[in-house]
């Protein structure tokens, strides 16, 4: 019996979200896209948590292909939840709540800087990050063209680390949170989180890649349904909203071109038609991740990464149900409506 899963003939580029412990949703979308096997890809752009799920899936296909990268995944979120501190009954009770030493840690960094609270710059995560991935097998022979984000700290300006500047300061840089992390200094430059400048980018696979179709898998909601009114709640959404908004203006900004371009007709160029024959599509979180606090971006325990693993892959299974077929054919998003609504 014929199995799509043996001959994948299209490509998908993809476009992931940062968002802390919130990126495991991104792991269970890109575990049910290798699963069903349908699809090749060609670029991955991610900020943050979105780049270190790009690395994990790249290096994990150096290994064994889509089956090294479902592995490489899972291995690299299983190694995160190992670096969390024990958070005993609390966890049992609600995977989804801090473990009190977290909680006091993320006080702390209100009135403390990494720089006084670790003056010695230890980052677990670099050991993590040093322990999965093969950088320089990474750097030669990389099946997809990656674009890591991060952010110059002193000009607010967008880094793009491509496949031969990938290192391990590179991606950390990308996850690098100011409040809570030394900034990474590449070349003698400090850089801190892509989503600063960029979450992600989209831009490079618009640019870069022959692709026409880029699938965009949001961590953040498009739209909150209330107004948040308690004050750690309106400092989580403000933060989430300077996270978004390089983002949101890029999406417009392609929204308005393609606009443009469906204007012109036949008196168009190759950027025109490029637009036009840009397919987009998308995976969101909210309604799994809507509701949370933005306290629970550093709750990294196994109970809890499984969980939005478990939602991120019956989203996109249900995704795939809907509109796998539209791969190579039609958009099935409407970034006008969607980033234009009052264009």
């Amino acid at each position: 019996m014929f199995s799509h899963k043996s001959h994948p003939s299209l490509k998908l580029n993809l476009a992931l979200q940062g968002g802390g412990a919130h990126g495991a949703y991104t792991w269970g979308v890109l575990d049910a896209l290798l699963e069903d096997g349908r699809f090749d890809f060609e670029g991955i752009s991610g900020t943050s948590a979105g780049a270190m799920n790009a690395i994990a899936f790249a290096n994990g296909w150096l290994k064994n292909g889509r089956e090294g990268a479902r592995e490489g995944l899972a291995e690299f979120w299983n190694g995160v939840a190992a670096l969390a501190p024990s958070e005993g009954v609390s966890a049992f009770l609600d995977p989804s709540k801090p473990a009190p030493g977290m909680s006091w840690m993320v006080e702390m960094t209100r009135w403390f800087s990494p720089y006084q609270l670790n003056p010695l710059a230890l980052n677990p995560l670099r050991d993590l990050v040093d322990r999965f991935f093969d950088f320089e097998r990474l750097r030669e022979s990389c099946p997809f063209q990656l674009f890591v984000a991060a952010t110059h700290a002193n000009s607010g300006h967008l880094k793009l680390f491509r496949n031969h500047d990938l290192s391990a300061d590179a991606l950390l840089a990308s996850a690098c949170l100011p409040t809570i992390s030394h900034a990474v200094m590449i070349n003698g430059e400090p850089y801190w989180d892509g989503g600063y400048a960029a979450n992600p980018a989209v831009f490079p696979l618009f640019r870069f890649c022959e692709s026409r179709d880029i699938l965009l898998v949001l961590l953040a909601p498009l739209h909150h349904e209330r107004t948040p009114r308690g004050a750690a709640e309106i400092q989580g959404r403000a933060l989430e909203l300077s996270f978004n908004n390089a983002f949101l203006r890029e999406m417009r900004l392609l929204a308005a071109m393609r606009d443009m371009a469906e204007e012109s007709g036949w008196l168009s160029g190759t950027l025109e038609q490029h637009l036009r024959s840009t397919r987009f599509h998308m995976i969101e979180s909210e309604e799994t991740l809507g509701g949370l606090s933005q306290m629970t971006k550093i709750v990294a325990n196994q109970a809890f990464l499984h969980q939005l693993r478990d939602a991120g892959q019956a989203s996109a299974k249900r995704w795939l149900g809907a509109n796998a077929q539209a791969i190579g054919h039609r958009a099935t998003l409407d970034i006008h409506r969607v980033f234009l609504p009052d264009g």
